[in-house]
């Protein structure tokens, strides 16, 4: 009751005051009065001095959007609705521009494109609930199939255009889909497993196929010379459900892809007139709801780019006058590892949005490219505690609220570091974390509330893993992100650890993600995978670096000397791996399983293999006499 108090009274002595005084007087005066009414300690009266204004600034943010999604929820407004009305306002403005073919579709042409994918799907027989599978590459064919199923009910599996074989067949499988739509350059991994999907799937290609590429018996239709022939006016039907699955086996109700895409719009300061440059892949969400939601929405142009290249990136946004780029940490140390060139500072840039960018490139990368303001997010399509770093601040992904911390109802609770078990305290209750102290992050689910809500996974059994019960209070249930997080004395948040990449090593936790991002930046932005190798006969595991080299000669005790400088002794890496390059998933992050396996014994001619020698203090390099010692305890780690 005392919290609700004084956010009553926030509220209005700021709306009193912002007019009748300067931006710090209004501040100083709300934060005191704050503390004064919790009969707060000068601590806390310092932190509300530093904080109102960004706390203020989110909570109008969350009430904008919270009232937009009772609206719609109210007038029961899908994302094909809402778009609509953003058609009506501008037909013939660009929606979507094709960087690779230089084609333009207006909000109008995009419309009658979403229309007539809406006809072929009731000409199927499709009906609410069907899963069409779709494989292609990043193309505004993409935005027009999945929104034109949404139309009548029918969801799009958006699957993973780099997938093959094995990995290919089980994400179509697992999708239920009863039809597949796949571009004529993803043919030959379609061929591949063709024969193994179910024999009554229907199979439609876009594109020319080319004349190398034999598909099996089966018929595959043409769908672009279907779309060709299906009206354009907007189909006669209604949806009965709000269900509308989209990138993955995450389950994405209309209202959550508005929360998304308006919370980036609202708290990055946003307008209809911005150029918004899209590199990121369409099968992912931070592409097609960050990204292309903007375009339905709220009427943003955005530049589609099949592939994210880092030697074209500015000259792109030059070219196409972009104001607004979207960006995933790696996409900015890769910018950072390029030659100048003079477009990297000639473009319009002013907001770069996006999650992962790592501290340690932060500041490089606004100082170099100039660009006026970065906006960090955190949040997996289906979580409930999403966050927003609202004011640029360095290195966080977000923040709480000191002043009024249950108004948003996430928290940092703390956790066994072996298994990351959420620990409790005598009443059965997790326990809180304090500042600078590491733990998981959790958000209260509310299923009344679309803020709140945590509409899981297809598959039940995942479901029910991120759900954990008696969290903030008894009988209440909360959603687990699995994210290692940390936060100061201000309710800044900052990444630590996915769950299961932190080591114990010398009675030490090291963390994966900052020891990377240390070791990149040293190696001038390349790419580096960290992460723990057993030892037999040792406890914990020894730190490994993965590093990918362009045949050039590391010169390993430079490399040890800046390392020893930049990382506590338990943090620098025992083993290293030089190799050409190493695993990364389609929206770059490295993948580590393999190299895990793998440990550190010489197998590739083409890489190498090094073992920190702590008695010489050097690294040398491993061969199989000196892995079998190792492995028979006769080297003194």
């Amino acid at each position: 009751m005392r919290l609700i108090r004084a956010a009553i009274l926030s509220v209005s002595v700021l709306g009193a005051a912002w007019f009748l005084s300067p931006p710090w007087l209004c501040s100083l005066f709300i934060g005191i009065v704050i503390c004064m009414f919790l009969r707060a300690s000068w601590k806390s009266i310092h932190v509300a001095f530093h904080t109102i204004k960004r706390d203020l600034r989110c909570l109008i943010v969350i009430m904008k959007v919270r009232i937009s999604i009772y609206r719609n929820m109210r007038n029961k407004s899908t994302i094909p609705t809402l778009f609509a009305q953003i058609v009506a306002l501008n037909p013939d403005k660009p929606a979507l521009i094709y960087e690779a073919t230089g084609e333009v579709w207006s909000f109008q042409k995009l419309q009658q494109q979403c229309h007539a994918v809406a006809h072929w799907a009731l000409k199927q027989e499709w009906v609410e609930g069907d899963v069409v599978a779709l494989y292609l590459e990043s193309q505004p064919l993409v935005v027009a199939l999945w929104l034109g199923l949404a139309m009548v009910g029918v969801e799009a599996a958006l699957i993973n255009h780099n997938l093959r074989l094995h990995s290919l067949l089980h994400c179509v499988n697992v999708s239920g889909a009863r039809a597949m739509v796949f571009g004529a350059e993803k043919a030959e991994a379609v061929s591949e497993v063709m024969d193994s999907l179910q024999h009554n799937m229907v199979m439609f290609i876009s594109g020319e196929l080319n004349d190398e590429v034999k598909l099996p018996s089966r018929v595959c239709q043409s769908l672009d010379k279907l779309l060709a022939r299906s009206p354009t006016h907007a189909p006669q039907h209604k949806l009965r459900k709000e269900f509308n699955g989209m990138p993955k086996a995450a389950i994405i109700v209309h209202s959550r892809y508005y929360r998304i895409a308006a919370f980036g719009f609202h708290s990055f300061g946003l307008c209809c007139d911005d150029v918004l440059y899209n590199c990121l892949p369409l099968y992912h969400s931070a592409g097609t709801i960050m990204g292309v939601g903007q375009c339905l929405l709220f009427g943003l142009t955005v530049v589609i780019r099949k592939k994210f290249s880092a030697s074209r990136f500015w000259d792109d946004c030059v070219q196409h006058n972009c104001t607004v780029i979207q960006y995933i940490g790696e996409v900015c140390r890769y910018l950072l590892s390029q030659p100048v060139c003079p477009s990297e500072t000639h473009h319009s840039v002013r907001v770069a949005f996006g999650n992962g960018l790592h501290p340690s490139v932060w500041k490089e990368f606004v100082q170099r490219f100039q660009i006026p303001k970065i906006g960090e997010f955190y949040g997996a399509t289906e979580c409930n505690c999403s966050l927003i770093n609202i004011d640029g601040k360095v290195g966080a992904c977000g923040f709480n609220s000191r002043i009024l911390p249950s108004f948003y109802p996430i928290r940092l609770v703390r956790v066994k570091q072996d298994n990351m078990e959420l620990l409790r305290d005598s009443h059965g209750l997790c326990v809180p974390c304090l500042p600078e102290e590491p733990g998981m992050l959790v958000g209260r689910i509310d299923l009344t509330d679309p803020l709140r809500r945590f509409d899981g996974y297809v598959d039940m059994d995942s479901t029910n893993q991120k759900i954990a019960h008696n969290v903030f209070r008894m009988g209440d249930s909360a959603y687990v992100s699995g994210d290692v997080m940390v936060m100061d004395d201000y309710g800044y948040i900052f990444f630590r650890d996915r769950s299961g990449d932190t080591f114990r090593w010398r009675g030490e936790n090291v963390s994966t993600t900052e020891v990377e991002g240390v070791l990149s930046g040293l190696l001038g932005h390349t790419d580096v995978a960290v992460y723990g190798v057993s030892i037999p006969g040792v406890e914990g595991k020894a730190g490994m670096a993965a590093i990918t080299h362009n045949g050039d000669q590391l010169d390993l005790g430079s490399f040890l000397i800046t390392a020893q400088k930049s990382l506590p002794s338990y943090a620098i890496p025992v083993f290293l791996r030089l190799m050409p390059s190493v695993d990364t998933t389609g929206t770059f992050k490295i993948q580590k399983m393999r190299l895990q396996k793998e440990g550190f014994k010489p197998s590739n001619p083409s890489e190498k293999m090094y073992f920190l020698n702590s008695r010489t203090g050097s690294y040398v390099a491993i061969t199989d006499e000196l892995y079998n010692d190792i492995m028979e305890k006769k080297v003194r780690l």
